[in-house]
Protein backbone atom coordinates (compact mmCIF):
# COMPACT_ATOMS: atom_id res chain seq x y z
CA UNK A 1 0.00 0.00 0.00
CA UNK A 2 1.34 3.71 -1.04
CA UNK A 3 2.27 5.72 1.82
CA UNK A 4 0.13 8.44 2.65
CA UNK A 5 2.52 10.35 4.64
CA UNK A 6 6.06 9.80 6.70
CA UNK A 7 5.20 10.78 10.04
CA UNK A 8 8.33 11.18 12.84
CA UNK A 9 8.50 11.55 16.65
CA UNK A 10 11.96 11.76 17.78
CA UNK A 11 13.04 12.21 21.54
CA UNK A 12 15.66 15.19 22.41
CA UNK A 13 17.97 16.61 24.96
CA UNK A 14 19.65 19.45 25.55
CA UNK A 15 23.22 19.40 24.02
CA UNK A 16 25.00 20.84 27.29
CA UNK A 17 23.37 20.63 30.61
CA UNK A 18 20.12 20.16 31.17
CA UNK A 19 18.17 23.42 30.40
CA UNK A 20 16.68 24.75 27.59
CA UNK A 21 15.26 28.39 26.19
CA UNK A 22 11.49 28.13 24.11
CA UNK A 23 10.36 29.72 21.89
CA UNK A 24 8.80 33.40 23.07
CA UNK A 25 6.09 35.27 21.77
CA UNK A 26 4.98 38.99 21.73
CA UNK A 27 2.55 39.83 24.39
CA UNK A 28 2.74 35.75 25.47
CA UNK A 29 5.88 34.45 26.82
CA UNK A 30 6.22 30.71 26.53
CA UNK A 31 3.94 28.91 25.51
CA UNK A 32 2.73 26.95 28.00
CA UNK A 33 -0.38 24.00 27.52
CA UNK A 34 -1.46 21.20 29.29
CA UNK A 35 -1.68 17.97 27.70
CA UNK A 36 -4.90 15.33 27.59
CA UNK A 37 -2.94 13.12 30.56
CA UNK A 38 -2.41 17.00 32.53
CA UNK A 39 1.05 16.96 31.95
CA UNK A 40 2.60 20.52 31.67
CA UNK A 41 4.01 21.22 28.67
CA UNK A 42 5.63 23.87 26.13
CA UNK A 43 5.74 24.49 23.02
CA UNK A 44 9.87 24.64 22.10
CA UNK A 45 9.53 25.17 18.49
CA UNK A 46 6.60 26.40 16.21
CA UNK A 47 6.18 25.05 12.66
CA UNK A 48 6.42 28.60 11.18
CA UNK A 49 10.05 28.65 12.63
CA UNK A 50 10.90 24.85 11.93
CA UNK A 51 9.98 25.62 8.59
CA UNK A 52 12.69 28.03 8.69
CA UNK A 53 15.00 25.68 10.14
CA UNK A 54 14.76 23.07 7.55
CA UNK A 55 15.17 25.17 4.81
CA UNK A 56 18.24 26.55 6.50
CA UNK A 57 19.71 23.30 5.41
CA UNK A 58 19.83 23.86 2.08
CA UNK A 59 21.37 27.45 1.96
CA UNK A 60 24.80 28.71 2.78
CA UNK A 61 24.26 31.46 4.47
CA UNK A 62 28.01 32.62 4.15
CA UNK A 63 27.83 32.60 0.43
CA UNK A 64 24.18 33.20 0.03
CA UNK A 65 23.94 30.60 -2.77
CA UNK A 66 21.97 27.27 -2.14
CA UNK A 67 24.55 24.06 -1.32
CA UNK A 68 26.25 22.86 -3.99
CA UNK A 69 23.82 19.39 -4.04
CA UNK A 70 20.54 21.44 -5.09
CA UNK A 71 22.80 25.05 -6.96
CA UNK A 72 21.35 24.05 -10.43
CA UNK A 73 17.59 23.76 -9.21
CA UNK A 74 15.50 27.06 -10.05
CA UNK A 75 15.05 30.18 -7.53
CA UNK A 76 14.30 33.10 -7.48
CA UNK A 77 17.53 35.59 -6.59
CA UNK A 78 16.58 39.31 -5.46
CA UNK A 79 19.43 42.02 -6.50
CA UNK A 80 20.24 45.62 -6.36
CA UNK A 81 20.77 47.58 -9.82
CA UNK A 82 24.42 46.85 -9.20
CA UNK A 83 23.94 43.20 -9.33
CA UNK A 84 24.63 43.00 -5.06
CA UNK A 85 22.39 40.13 -3.39
CA UNK A 86 19.05 41.12 -1.58
CA UNK A 87 17.58 38.25 -0.39
CA UNK A 88 15.77 35.15 -2.42
CA UNK A 89 12.85 33.11 -2.33
CA UNK A 90 15.03 30.46 -0.23
CA UNK A 91 15.03 32.97 2.84
CA UNK A 92 11.89 34.90 2.41
CA UNK A 93 9.09 33.88 4.81
CA UNK A 94 6.75 33.95 2.06
CA UNK A 95 9.05 32.96 -0.21
CA UNK A 96 7.58 33.61 -3.57
CA UNK A 97 4.99 35.83 -2.45
CA UNK A 98 7.22 37.79 -1.05
CA UNK A 99 7.34 41.82 -1.20
CA UNK A 100 11.14 42.24 -1.93
CA UNK A 101 9.77 39.46 -5.30
CA UNK A 102 6.64 41.10 -6.17
CA UNK A 103 8.56 44.35 -5.92
CA UNK A 104 11.27 43.52 -8.50
CA UNK A 105 11.48 43.17 -12.23
CA UNK A 106 12.67 40.35 -14.42
CA UNK A 107 14.12 41.88 -18.18
CA UNK A 108 11.75 44.55 -16.92
CA UNK A 109 9.03 43.14 -16.59
CA UNK A 110 6.92 43.33 -13.15
CA UNK A 111 7.43 40.44 -11.12
CA UNK A 112 3.84 40.53 -10.03
CA UNK A 113 2.87 39.78 -13.52
CA UNK A 114 5.18 37.40 -14.61
CA UNK A 115 3.74 35.30 -11.27
CA UNK A 116 0.00 36.00 -12.41
CA UNK A 117 0.85 34.80 -16.45
CA UNK A 118 2.80 32.20 -15.21
CA UNK A 119 0.57 30.54 -12.67
CA UNK A 120 -2.38 31.75 -15.10
CA UNK A 121 -4.63 33.42 -12.83
CA UNK A 122 -7.24 35.70 -14.14
CA UNK A 123 -10.42 37.04 -12.87
CA UNK A 124 -14.03 34.55 -13.22
CA UNK A 125 -11.59 31.70 -13.87
CA UNK A 126 -11.16 28.28 -11.76
CA UNK A 127 -7.70 28.25 -9.52
CA UNK A 128 -5.62 25.44 -12.23
CA UNK A 129 -4.07 24.10 -9.48
CA UNK A 130 -1.36 21.27 -11.18
CA UNK A 131 -0.30 24.28 -13.45
CA UNK A 132 0.02 26.45 -10.55
CA UNK A 133 2.02 23.54 -8.65
CA UNK A 134 4.22 23.01 -12.37
CA UNK A 135 4.95 26.80 -12.16
CA UNK A 136 6.11 26.82 -8.82
CA UNK A 137 8.09 24.27 -9.53
CA UNK A 138 10.01 25.54 -11.87
CA UNK A 139 10.01 29.12 -10.40
CA UNK A 140 11.53 27.43 -6.74
CA UNK A 141 10.65 23.68 -6.09
CA UNK A 142 11.24 24.39 -2.42
CA UNK A 143 8.07 26.40 -1.74
CA UNK A 144 6.04 23.46 -2.93
CA UNK A 145 7.62 21.42 0.57
CA UNK A 146 7.33 24.28 2.84
CA UNK A 147 3.99 26.36 1.30
CA UNK A 148 3.39 29.78 -0.36
CA UNK A 149 -0.03 32.07 -0.50
CA UNK A 150 -0.10 34.43 -3.13
CA UNK A 151 -1.82 36.81 -1.16
CA UNK A 152 -2.28 39.89 -3.31
CA UNK A 153 -5.61 41.34 -4.77
CA UNK A 154 -3.32 41.67 -8.20
CA UNK A 155 -3.06 37.55 -8.60
CA UNK A 156 -6.50 36.45 -9.20
CA UNK A 157 -7.58 33.84 -6.76
CA UNK A 158 -5.37 34.37 -4.17
CA UNK A 159 -3.89 30.95 -4.61
CA UNK A 160 -2.29 29.07 -1.45
CA UNK A 161 -0.27 25.63 -1.38
CA UNK A 162 -0.38 24.37 2.20
CA UNK A 163 2.75 23.36 3.93
CA UNK A 164 3.79 19.67 2.84
CA UNK A 165 6.24 19.11 5.57
CA UNK A 166 5.44 20.23 9.22
CA UNK A 167 7.57 20.09 12.04
CA UNK A 168 7.79 21.52 15.62
CA UNK A 169 8.98 20.64 18.85
CA UNK A 170 7.04 19.75 21.93
CA UNK A 171 8.34 18.82 25.93
CA UNK A 172 6.06 17.35 28.38
CA UNK A 173 6.65 17.63 32.62
CA UNK A 174 8.27 20.68 32.21
CA UNK A 175 9.04 22.77 35.13
CA UNK A 176 10.74 26.30 35.56
CA UNK A 177 14.51 27.41 36.31
CA UNK A 178 14.23 30.96 37.01
CA UNK A 179 17.81 32.80 36.85
CA UNK A 180 18.89 36.21 36.07
CA UNK A 181 22.19 38.43 35.64
CA UNK A 182 23.27 42.15 35.75
CA UNK A 183 24.93 44.31 32.96
CA UNK A 184 27.46 46.08 34.76
CA UNK A 185 28.79 49.45 34.15
CA UNK A 186 32.41 49.00 35.51
CA UNK A 187 32.53 52.97 33.94
CA UNK A 188 29.48 55.07 35.07
CA UNK A 189 29.12 53.91 38.81
CA UNK A 190 25.99 56.78 39.35
CA UNK A 191 23.53 58.73 36.80
CA UNK A 192 23.87 62.06 37.59
CA UNK A 193 20.81 64.33 36.74
CA UNK A 194 21.39 65.33 33.09
CA UNK A 195 23.27 62.09 31.84
CA UNK A 196 22.55 59.27 30.03
CA UNK A 197 21.25 56.59 31.60
CA UNK A 198 19.72 52.65 31.00
CA UNK A 199 17.75 53.59 28.04
CA UNK A 200 21.00 55.13 26.42
CA UNK A 201 22.87 52.05 27.20
CA UNK A 202 24.32 53.38 30.67
CA UNK A 203 24.16 51.94 34.52
CA UNK A 204 24.04 48.57 35.72
CA UNK A 205 20.47 47.21 35.08
CA UNK A 206 19.77 43.73 36.96
CA UNK A 207 17.35 41.27 34.29
CA UNK A 208 15.19 38.07 34.97
CA UNK A 209 15.20 34.53 32.68
CA UNK A 210 13.51 31.99 32.92
CA UNK A 211 14.87 28.60 31.09
CA UNK A 212 12.73 25.26 31.73
CA UNK A 213 13.42 21.72 31.95
CA UNK A 214 11.55 18.52 30.90
CA UNK A 215 10.89 15.01 31.47
CA UNK A 216 10.47 14.91 27.24
CA UNK A 217 11.26 16.77 25.06
CA UNK A 218 10.26 15.25 21.43
CA UNK A 219 10.76 16.76 17.43
CA UNK A 220 7.91 15.78 15.17
CA UNK A 221 7.62 15.71 11.73
CA UNK A 222 5.43 14.78 8.64
CA UNK A 223 5.60 15.11 4.66
CA UNK A 224 2.63 14.80 3.34
CA UNK A 225 3.14 12.51 0.42
CA UNK A 226 -0.46 12.32 -0.81
CA UNK A 227 -0.14 16.14 -1.10
CA UNK A 228 3.26 16.07 -3.07
CA UNK A 229 1.63 13.68 -5.46
CA UNK A 230 -1.90 15.48 -5.58
CA UNK A 231 0.38 18.56 -7.23
CA UNK A 232 0.30 16.28 -10.69
CA UNK A 233 4.43 16.59 -11.68
CA UNK A 234 4.64 12.71 -12.15
CA UNK A 235 6.25 9.71 -10.04
CA UNK A 236 9.97 11.45 -10.75
CA UNK A 237 9.23 14.63 -9.18
CA UNK A 238 6.84 13.62 -6.69
CA UNK A 239 9.61 11.10 -5.02
CA UNK A 240 12.38 13.57 -5.45
CA UNK A 241 10.44 16.31 -3.07
CA UNK A 242 10.24 13.56 -0.57
CA UNK A 243 13.62 12.57 -1.02
CA UNK A 244 14.45 16.30 -0.16
CA UNK A 245 12.30 16.51 2.37
CA UNK A 246 14.04 13.97 4.49
CA UNK A 247 17.10 14.90 3.27
CA UNK A 248 15.95 18.32 4.91
CA UNK A 249 14.87 16.29 8.31
CA UNK A 250 17.85 14.42 8.69
CA UNK A 251 20.38 17.24 7.70
CA UNK A 252 19.00 18.93 10.87
CA UNK A 253 18.78 16.10 12.91
CA UNK A 254 22.09 14.45 12.47
CA UNK A 255 23.57 18.72 12.44
CA UNK A 256 21.82 19.21 16.11
CA UNK A 257 19.42 21.81 16.36
CA UNK A 258 20.90 24.93 18.21
CA UNK A 259 17.77 26.95 17.94
CA UNK A 260 18.82 29.83 20.10
CA UNK A 261 21.77 30.75 22.39
CA UNK A 262 20.09 29.07 25.26
CA UNK A 263 18.42 26.48 23.00
CA UNK A 264 20.55 23.72 21.64
CA UNK A 265 19.25 20.18 21.17
CA UNK A 266 19.94 17.03 19.83
CA UNK A 267 18.61 13.55 19.68
CA UNK A 268 18.98 10.36 21.98
CA UNK A 269 19.73 8.22 19.02
CA UNK A 270 20.61 8.29 15.30
CA UNK A 271 18.59 5.47 14.93
CA UNK A 272 15.07 6.89 13.44
CA UNK A 273 12.22 4.82 12.75
CA UNK A 274 9.21 6.35 11.14
CA UNK A 275 5.43 5.47 12.73
CA UNK A 276 4.91 2.83 10.59
CA UNK A 277 8.24 1.28 10.94
CA UNK A 278 10.26 2.16 8.74
CA UNK A 279 14.07 3.68 9.36
CA UNK A 280 14.99 6.98 7.82
CA UNK A 281 17.74 7.13 5.01
CA UNK A 282 21.19 7.94 6.48
CA UNK A 283 22.23 11.50 5.13
CA UNK A 284 24.41 10.00 2.69
CA UNK A 285 21.69 7.89 0.94
CA UNK A 286 19.61 10.65 0.80
CA UNK A 287 22.30 12.94 -0.91
CA UNK A 288 22.95 10.33 -3.43
CA UNK A 289 18.80 10.09 -4.34
CA UNK A 290 18.43 13.78 -4.07
CA UNK A 291 21.52 14.43 -6.26
CA UNK A 292 20.06 11.59 -9.05
CA UNK A 293 15.99 13.20 -8.38
CA UNK A 294 18.17 16.51 -9.86
CA UNK A 295 18.74 14.98 -12.93
CA UNK A 296 15.14 12.99 -12.92
CA UNK A 297 13.11 16.01 -12.89
CA UNK A 298 14.92 18.34 -16.22
CA UNK A 299 11.83 17.06 -18.21
CA UNK A 300 9.72 18.86 -15.41
CA UNK A 301 11.90 21.99 -14.64
CA UNK A 302 11.95 21.69 -18.98
CA UNK A 303 14.75 24.23 -18.81
CA UNK A 304 13.59 26.40 -15.58
CA UNK A 305 17.56 27.92 -13.85
CA UNK A 306 18.14 30.31 -11.48
CA UNK A 307 17.18 33.95 -11.98
CA UNK A 308 17.61 36.88 -10.78
CA UNK A 309 15.25 40.13 -10.51
CA UNK A 310 16.41 43.69 -10.06
CA UNK A 311 14.61 45.16 -6.81
CA UNK A 312 12.53 48.49 -6.68
CA UNK A 313 13.86 49.63 -3.57
CA UNK A 314 10.27 49.31 -1.68
CA UNK A 315 8.67 52.12 -3.26
CA UNK A 316 5.25 52.98 -1.44
CA UNK A 317 2.06 52.20 -3.01
CA UNK A 318 0.53 54.95 -4.89
CA UNK A 319 -2.57 56.52 -2.95
CA UNK A 320 -5.76 55.85 -4.94
CA UNK A 321 -7.17 59.17 -5.26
Amino acid sequence: MTKSRILVDVLLEPAIGSRFQPTGFPDLGHAEFQRPNGAASLLVESEQSMANHLEGTLWDDATSKPIELIASLPHVRVVRDDGSFVTSSRVEAHRLASAFIKGSTNCGVKMIDVIRDRLGLSDDTLLDHRRIAREVFRLDPIALLHGVFFADSKWPGQPKIARAVTAFIEAEGVQRVESGGVKKDAVRHAIAEGSGGSSEGYGTVPFARTAWTAERIVASFSIDLKQIRSYGLGDAASAFLADLAQFEMRSLLDDGMRLRTACDLMPTTQSIIDKAGDPLPSLNELEARVRAGVAAVSDVLDGASPIDVVWDGGKKKEEKK
